[in-house]
């Protein structure tokens, strides 16, 4: 089982490396050529009946993950859960889905148009976590989205991938804080989501994060090839409960914050 998940992140790294490049510099920086440990991946999804949140965890329940928490974020209308196994070594898995029926008409249709492309059965296999975008759309129907779902667009524009990796602070061996963290990166040129402060959380909710600005990378729209942004890495601290074990869920007003992270600049 062990072999499996590592095969199948190893799928998903190297997929989100294609278009996040500045993940090998993070490593080098935080990791001085040690392995980094991952802390959690992201995936998002529109939540219609061929591609929603369960399509995904179902290959995650698949490997031996267990579903925690749930979490809501109103404003963005979307619907999350993570996941977690019994290795305390493997990453947790974050999969949120939108909201579609709350979108305006042409947006909703715009989204329907897109899961039309898909075939019935494209999400039995586990290389749909790292295929990309199962259909085409346009540059024009990308812009539409974007003016009014952020999420709605790049979902639109990269389909099905690690919308992020996040180094697991607490195994680092040279960084003991996530300021220090953030310190190292912005010394090295990075990017840091700014929206909510630089660190999203505290002690108190038991969970410090933080992220770069995502790359920016080539998509092939139907009317021609456009510059946009792509993923992003994150950085997680976590603090431990009244047991000692660190806590391991997400904070919603936290996560609200990270997910801007795709953002155009």
């Amino acid at each position: 089982m062990q072999k499996d998940i590592d095969t199948l992140f190893g799928h998903l790294w190297d997929n989100y490396i294609q278009v996040t490049p500045s993940a090998h510099k993070v490593h080098q920086l935080l990791g001085g050529g040690e392995p980094i440990v991952n802390d959690h991946v992201a995936f998002r999804t529109y939540n219609l009946p061929k591609l929603g949140l369960e399509k995904l965890a179902a290959h995650f329940l698949a490997l031996g993950y267990e579903q925690k928490g749930e979490y809501v974020f109103k404003a963005k209308k979307l619907y999350a859960k993570h996941f977690e196994h019994k290795d305390p070594d493997a990453p947790k898995v974050f999969i949120s889905e939108l909201k579609v029926e709350e979108l305006s008409d042409a947006a909703q249709a715009i989204i329907h148009k897109l899961a039309a492309q898909v075939p019935d059965h494209l999400t039995d296999t586990q290389a749909f976590l790292y295929a990309g975008a199962p259909w085409q759309v346009s540059w024009a129907d990308y812009q539409t989205l974007l003016a009014e779902s952020e999420y709605a667009a790049w979902m639109a524009a990269w389909g099905y991938r690690a919308n992020h990796f996040t180094v697991n602070i607490n195994r680092l061996k040279d960084f003991d804080t996530i300021q220090q963290v953030n310190a190292a990166l912005k010394a090295a040129g990075f990017v840091l989501n700014g929206v909510g402060g630089e660190v999203k959380g505290d002690p108190q909710v038991m969970l410090e994060q933080s992220s770069t600005m995502a790359d920016k990378a080539d998509v092939a729209f139907t009317d021609g090839v456009r510059t946009i942004p792509s993923c992003f890495y994150e950085f997680a601290l976590r603090y431990p409960q009244a047991d000692g074990v660190l806590y391991p869920g997400f904070v919603e007003a936290s996560a609200d914050k990270i997910f801007e992270s795709t953002n155009a600049m």
